[in-house]
């Protein structure tokens, strides 16, 4: 059975026409679609036959499917190259410069570049995936509580091997944008509406919001949304009869693949699907009570497949080393302003690269700028459509979806309003308390994609079954998408050239320091800021270990034993404080002896075998700092300052003075 009551090849199911007096359009999800295709007309049967000989055929009757992939014609060729065209548009400035980084978000790229080479190391040397000490040693870094993508990233392993991580960073993002609008096209063209042209409007959107295009910068792993689609269409599959098992496999199987690409995206769509169900299970109970029983029968078994697939892996998330509880108050707080709904995003071609630095949290985080015309638009097409209980419910959605990213104060244009959002009774539940609030607009766009679809079909059919009003709604529907989608044509993503990683790495230099018993310590070590020792990890494979980490681990404050919220980088230690405040442009202090026990008792708990340091701000401050430390310069090599600090780690007895070490 097809959600819209017409099969890929664009003909009416005909175990869904259903007699318009018997089950109307409120009553029946296939129908009531199929209605908004079909304007004002309405299939009549040929024979009239009795409402319960035909709720009892819908029981029955096991539905015709066809493959999404199924019947492909040179429309969908068109429409899938369309999507891989504007994919690669917006991603071009990495593939022409191979030598650039993304310029919003640089930190977030280093950090996937490490993670697809932890996937590809957990394929060619079976590493636990789990978990990882390449990072942060000596108390490593957990790959559930962070994103590891590792439904991303074991796949991508042999771009990851044979080009490195930074190519297969691009291949990442480019194909997340790509086939996300292809799943969204497949599904929607296949069990939505009959129009490809309306199908590919929709999926356009849906893969190029502004809010997708924003994450793009930094978070492909969020815009990795392929299987999103395929989870809504197969949950709706769950209320055919007789299928429950296989049904439930693939739905499972489904929720599986999402969870380890993101879980953040399969938490809102959880939401969004669940929520929509159950609205529909109200609305048709009377006429579809066996349809219930199949869904809840199917559901179980999604269920039971997916607890047991996960329950290993969510416990090392929620309980294993490194874990955390929930995301700090400060990120919990993260809303989206009321009045960047109607705003445009400085990724779109309407935007004004000063209003969204009011509007959003930063660059990554535009989320709900939408614009005036979509959102005239969405609540016209709800509108137009509302004698169906489906888009209503969507409708409702998005409402809901946007109140919940409000967060939990509510501002208009920066300023706070004094009202509380319903996120201020939500943020502190176990699962939501690690949700970003302001991602919750992101859960909108699939929402006005399904509805922007329907509309188009809407006035499509209108053009077919009433010819005399043909120009004139072609004009209007034209029109109003223009409006409303024009302004918010995606541009290229931002880049600026990166630092290379320095020849000591390259050439493998590092190799005569750094074993199994000896990291390598950077001047900072890695964070937001300088994430770029990442980098230099994930180019050896992984080989090389390094303290230190850009990642969410436990928050340790003394002042707060009890907090144990995430924080982006490692607990503090005397050496990182002391050269991440030296690099923000703080006065050197004086060097004690008290400073220098200091650091030797950090670089003993490292493992330091070498400090290195790259050309950088305040260089040379961090460079005599660090000399005065230890007692001696560094070596000039493979464009890095190196201190060979071995003697000093190995051993116990080793002291440091203003002397030098003895």
């Amino acid at each position: 059975m097809t959600i819209t009551g017409f099969d890929s090849t664009s003909q009416t199911a005909g175990e869904n026409v259903l007699p318009p007096r018997q089950v109307t359009a409120a009553e029946d999800l296939d129908a009531e679609l199929r209605a908004l295709e079909g304007g004002i007309e309405t299939a009549a049967p040929t024979s009239p036959a009795p409402a319960t000989e035909v709720a009892d055929e819908q029981v029955r009757v096991p539905a015709r499917r066809r493959p999404l992939w199924r019947v492909v014609t040179w429309r969908d060729v068109l429409a899938i190259g369309s999507f891989l065209a504007v994919a690669l548009f917006v991603t071009a400035p990495l593939w022409l410069n191979l030598d650039h980084e993304l310029r919003d978000d640089p930190q977030d790229q280093a950090f996937f570049e490490w993670m697809l080479a932890h996937g590809a190391r957990v394929l060619t040397d079976g590493v636990y995936p789990f978990f990882s000490d390449r990072m942060n040693y000596p108390d490593g870094v957990n790959m559930m509580a962070n994103t590891s993508a590792l439904a991303v990233s074991l796949p991508l392993t042999p771009i990851t091997l044979l080009f490195g991580p930074h190519v297969a960073f691009n291949v990442f993002l480019t194909g997340a944008l790509a086939l996300t609008g292809t799943s969204w096209y497949l599904v929607l063209s296949r069990r939505v509406v009959a129009s490809r042209l309306a199908a590919w409007v929709g999926a356009l959107f849906a893969a190029f919001a502004p809010s997708m295009i924003a994450h793009a910068a930094g978070h492909p792993n969020i815009v990795s949304q392929f299987v999103v689609p395929l989870i809504i269409w197969r949950t709706l599959e769950l209320r055919v009869p007789a299928r429950a098992v296989r049904n439930g496999l693939i739905l499972g199987g489904l929720l599986i693949w999402q969870a380890f690409i993101n879980l953040e995206v399969l938490l809102m769509t959880a939401v969004g699907v669940g929520v929509f169900c159950l609205v529909m299970a109200l609305v048709r109970r009377r006429r579809h009570r066996g349809e219930a029983l199949a869904f809840l029968r199917g559901l179980v078994i999604a269920a039971a497949v997916t607890v047991a697939a996960l329950a290993y892996p969510l416990s090392v998330q929620f309980f294993g080393p490194q874990s955390y509880q929930g995301l700090s108050v400060y990120v919990r707080s993260f809303g989206a302003d009321l009045g960047s709904f109607t705003a445009y995003s400085t990724h779109s071609v309407a935007g004004n690269p000063e209003v969204p630095l009011t509007l959003a949290q930063n660059p990554s985080e535009q989320n709900a700028f939408f614009g005036w015309g979509l959102v005239v638009l969405f609540f016209g097409l709800v509108l137009w459509l509302r004698r169906s209980a489906a888009v209503l419910t969507l409708g409702f959605l998005a409402l809901l979806f946007g109140a919940m990213s409000l967060g939990p104060r509510i501002y208009l244009d920066g300023k706070d309003t004094g009202v509380p959002g319903i996120w201020a009774f939500l943020h502190h539940l176990p699962v939501l308390n690690s949700a970003v609030p302001t991602r919750w607009a992101m859960a909108i766009v699939p929402v006005v994609a399904i509805v922007l679809a329907l509309g188009c079909q809407r006035a499509a059919d209108l053009v077919r079954t009433q010819p005399h009003t043909r120009g004139p709604i072609r004009v209007a529907m034209i029109t109003a998408v223009a409006m409303a989608l024009v302004p918010l044509v995606p541009v290229q993503l931002a880049a600026v050239r990166m630092d290379p990683v320095p020849s000591f790495v390259t050439s493998g230099a590092w190799r005569q320091y750094v074993d199994d018993s000896h990291t390598v310590v950077t001047l900072p070590l890695p964070d937001s800021s300088y994430p770029d020792p990442l980098r230099w990890s994930a180019y050896t494979k992984q080989d090389m270990r390094i303290a230190g980490a850009y990642a969410l681990l436990p928050n340790q404050n003394p002042q707060d034993p009890a907090d144990h919220t995430a924080a982006f980088a490692p607990p503090w230690r005397p050496t990182s404080g002391l050269m991440a405040s030296i690099r923000q442009g703080n006065p050197t202090p004086d060097v004690t002896d008290a400073r220098r026990e200091m650091t030797l008792a950090d670089l003993r708990y490292w493992k330091a075998g070498v400090v290195v340091l790259t050309p950088q701000t305040r260089d040379i401050e961090m460079l005599r700092t660090m000399s005065d430390l230890l007692g001696f310069r560094p070596t000039w090599t493979g464009g890095v300052w190196m201190w060979d600090v071995r003697h000093l780690v190995d051993n116990p007895d080793a002291v440091v003075s203003a002397d030098g070490d003895s």
